[in-house]
């Protein structure tokens, strides 16, 4: 770790811990009571219920979601939100991927352009097999599609969006954020990815915005944290690094495009939307040295472990069994990960597509997007691999509708 990096952790905790006390009493608090949320999803999973909310896209599309289930997906931070997308329509862009990724050759490229990813590297699991690829037309149309602008209006406005200067952003309009997709063989046993968080590392602790975000937690007074109060959420600044999100997503997630569910290499979740309160006064606590925050590092996912977060990782669960054209949703302060061993039948694939709301944070990253997007090189956040520059079949312009052309800022 630079020294710069180093130093920036000394004063922040400096700073942070002036109440050694106070913090320490809270942080005792908050370990009982994320032992009690954790014993809680233990119990609803042994007894064959849902522990991460689920709802009907038809339920958003009659406007008839309700209050509880509004709320049960603020106190877990998730939510299973089904027939986003007609099956058999998935289906096809599930093939149409498979074959754009073989026929241009993709597997035979991969290996000369292997390791400039280094975001997970710091993780205890590796590279899940995830493809550099952005600008299929699958992904293209998963991303503008209507019923997904609906799905993100509604998850966006799950926040409360009012800040000092007026609103955060723009609940009602999204740009893209080209992610990547994942394609996971049966059998696997190596390419699992072990728990952590995104957007943000020792940033948590050491950007006056996040300090604002989460001062009530850095006060001790955990109880008063909001993980939906959108304000100052706009203003972070993460630290520069493929894969490391420059856009702010209110929710990050995934469309499937297979059958898949527990045992099957697929998703994990903590579904507690203020579990990350633990991780904040877990680095302050007097056992982790001054320079360091429970192994957060600059430019790589912000890990969670037994080690260090034991409490929280009692929570840890697979995502209940989804069909193709169903999303999967988590707050960006949500730990998740994905099951080492794929014991299921058949391949476990997703598309990532997240909710990044129109403000200005997100319309400087979209401009830079665009640009990648003409010219079919991978989007600006992550490794350059640009794979898809003389790919056969790639989307362009053209495949845009007045909507995509509005997400992508053309």
């Amino acid at each position: 770790m630079e020294d710069s990096i180093k130093s920036q952790i000394v004063e922040a905790k400096r700073q942070l811990r002036r109440d050694k006390d106070r913090l320490r009493t809270a942080f005792h608090e908050l370990d009982d009571a994320m032992k009690a949320e954790a014993d809680k999803i233990q119990a609803t999973v042994a007894a064959g219920r849902p522990c991460i909310p689920e709802l009907d896209y038809a339920a958003i599309r009659n406007g008839a979601v309700s209050d509880d289930t509004r709320a049960e997906i603020r106190q877990r931070g998730a939510v299973v939100i089904r027939g986003v997308f007609e099956r058999a329509r998935t289906e096809d862009w599930n093939e149409e991927l498979s074959n754009y990724i073989t026929e241009n050759g993709y597997y035979e490229k991969e290996v000369e352009k292997r390791g400039l990813d280094k975001y997970f590297s710091g993780l205890a699991s590796g590279r899940p097999q995830i493809f550099g690829i952005y600008w299929s037309k699958p992904q293209v149309m998963i991303r503008q599609s209507e019923t997904m602008a609906d799905t993100k209006r509604f998850l966006n406005r799950l926040w409360q969006v009012d800040g000092p200067g007026g609103q955060e952003f723009d609940p009602d309009n999204d740009y893209t954020y080209a992610d990547r997709t994942r394609r996971r063989e049966p059998g696997d046993k190596t390419l699992g990815l072990s728990p952590h968080m995104d957007s943000g590392s020792y940033e948590r602790w050491t950007d006056p915005a996040f300090q604002k975000i989460y001062q009530s937690v850095f006060a001790g007074d955990w109880r008063s944290y909001d993980p939906w109060n959108a304000s100052q959420r706009t203003k972070t600044k993460e630290f520069p690094s493929p894969a490391v999100c420059s856009m702010f997503r209110t929710f990050q997630g995934w469309t499937g495009l297979t059958p898949q569910g527990p045992n099957d290499g697929t998703l994990q979740l903590v579904p507690i939307a203020n579990g990350i309160a633990y991780m904040l006064l877990r680095a302050l606590q007097d056992d982790v040295f001054e320079d360091d925050l429970c192994g957060a590092l600059p430019g790589r996912a912000l890990g969670a472990s037994r080690e260090w977060h034991p409490s929280l990782m009692e929570g840890l669960v697979s995502i209940p069994t989804v069909e193709p054209g169903d999303t999967v949703w988590w707050h960006p302060d949500i730990i998740h990960a994905v099951e080492d061993e794929h014991h299921g039948a058949g391949y476990s694939n997703v598309v990532y597509v997240g909710a990044s709301p129109r403000c200005e944070k997100n319309a400087v990253y979209a401009r830079l997007q665009a640009q990648a997007f003409l010219e079919g090189r991978s989007a600006p956040d992550f490794a350059p691999e640009d794979y898809e520059i003389d790919f056969n079949g790639r989307a362009t312009l053209d495949d845009l509708t007045d909507l995509g052309r509005a997400q992508m800022g053309l």
